[in-house]
């Protein structure tokens, strides 16, 4: 479309047409037939996506914070030990969290850029009983993804839940819920799920809900608390009506749209398409000259790219960059904010997208006065994207 931007940010992503039409449709009522039946759908197509086949999901109006909350907050009791594995800024974000509902947090600390080792968890698991561990999938602040399989295995060696902080990963990043032991997995709307901003999503195993039914003291946040919304989600997949809080109607029928069409492209197919794009978008600043913020290409995400501006150029050239048709995101972590900048690929992001940025971070970067060889990033992306 003539003038249109992308909008190429970590969340919210660009939305298929169909989500959009959805969004437009006049809302229905929380208890009209239709809408019972939508809601019932999405909640059994949330388990697909997640790969948690006897997971229990919540759909509930709010944001990823509230979805990290509504994780913390039903599992955990004044007194409970939490270790969390610190990634980045919203590591730190779900370690407040926990603390406000009375728990002891350890961090497993990393340097920026980078995680912690795999032994250095499994050793902290091992030196005093954890009820939970907590991992951000993808830190959204600086682009680095957590071996979450590895991470999940270490925690059921020592009895732990696992929470994962999958809000800019969950339907990008390969995630088997069930099959590799993770207790609660949460996002938003907004991010690869491909819904507008307004949803907070999250699949919990039987271990936590028996966890949640387990505690001795009353959850500490009346809107989060899951005994007001079991039932609701309960009633709503046997194809009843329930009330807590009066459900965003337009944004779960888009939901229920959009967990179809990544169901029809396959779960397989979408983490290969992830990772296959994130490879060339790679490939294509790599040929700028352009370095990443995390430490190594192993930990890489998928669904973002979080990149150093080179020497001479600071966040003025993203105004060069949109003007040129692209919205990309300035740094969020606090020790770095200044020094790096963040595209999101994710959701119906493909190709032509991924050479579309790419072309208007060429001609940006250009209009700032850094010098590079014009075509060579799109080129380069091209090279990986045209293999099979």
């Amino acid at each position: 479309m003539k003038g249109k931007r992308l909008l190429m940010i970590p969340g919210p992503i660009e939305f298929t047409d169909e989500v959009l039409a959805e969004m437009s449709l006049p809302t229905l009522s929380h208890v009209d037939p239709q809408f019972i039946e939508e809601f019932g759908q999405a909640i059994e197509k949330m388990r697909k996506v997640w790969l948690a086949p006897n997971g229990q999901p919540f759909a509930v109006a709010g944001s990823g914070t509230l979805a990290m909350e509504l994780a913390a907050a039903n599992i955990t009791e004044p007194g409970d030990n939490v270790l969390i594995v610190h990634t980045g800024y919203f590591s730190d974000r779900m370690a407040d969290i926990f603390r406000l509902h009375g728990a002891n947090v350890d961090i497993v600390p990393s340097g920026v850029g980078d995680l912690p080792s795999l032994e250095l968890v499994r050793a902290q698991l091992k030196a005093k009983y954890y009820k939970t561990l907590s991992i951000t999938h993808v830190d959204t602040s600086t682009g680095v993804r957590a071996d979450v399989k590895n991470l999940a295995a270490a925690a059921h060696e020592t009895g732990t839940l696992v929470v994962v902080d999958g809000v800019c990963a969950v339907a990008g990043e390969e995630l088997r819920m069930e099959e590799w032991g993770v207790d609660i997995a949460l996002t938003a709307s907004q991010k690869a799920v491909g819904v507008p901003p307004g949803l907070a999503l999250l699949v919990a195993s039987s271990r936590a809900i028996d966890a949640f039914k387990a505690r001795k003291s009353p959850v500490r946040a009346y809107y989060c608390d899951w005994q007001y919304w079991l039932p609701v989600m309960e009633a709503y997949e046997a194809r009843k009506a329930a009330y807590f809080g009066t459900p965003p109607v337009n944004l779960v029928r888009a939901l229920n749209v959009s967990l179809g069409q990544i169901l029809s492209e396959g779960m397989d197919a979408r983490f290969a398409r992830h990772a296959k794009n994130a490879r060339a978008f790679r490939a294509g600043l790599t040929a700028m000259g352009v370095k990443f913020v995390p430490a190594r290409e192993e930990i890489y995400a998928n669904t973002l790219t979080a990149a150093w501006y080179p020497e001479g150029i600071d966040a003025s050239v993203l105004g060069h960059i949109a003007a040129e048709g692209a919205v990309l995101a300035g740094g969020l972590h606090p020790a770095i904010k200044t020094k790096y900048f963040r595209i999101g690929h994710m959701g119906m992001s493909d190709a032509s997208e991924i050479l579309a940025t790419l072309g208007a971070i060429e001609r940006g970067f250009a209009r700032a006065g850094y010098r590079f060889s014009p075509g060579s990033a799109v080129a380069a992306a091209q090279a990986v994207l045209a293999k099979g």
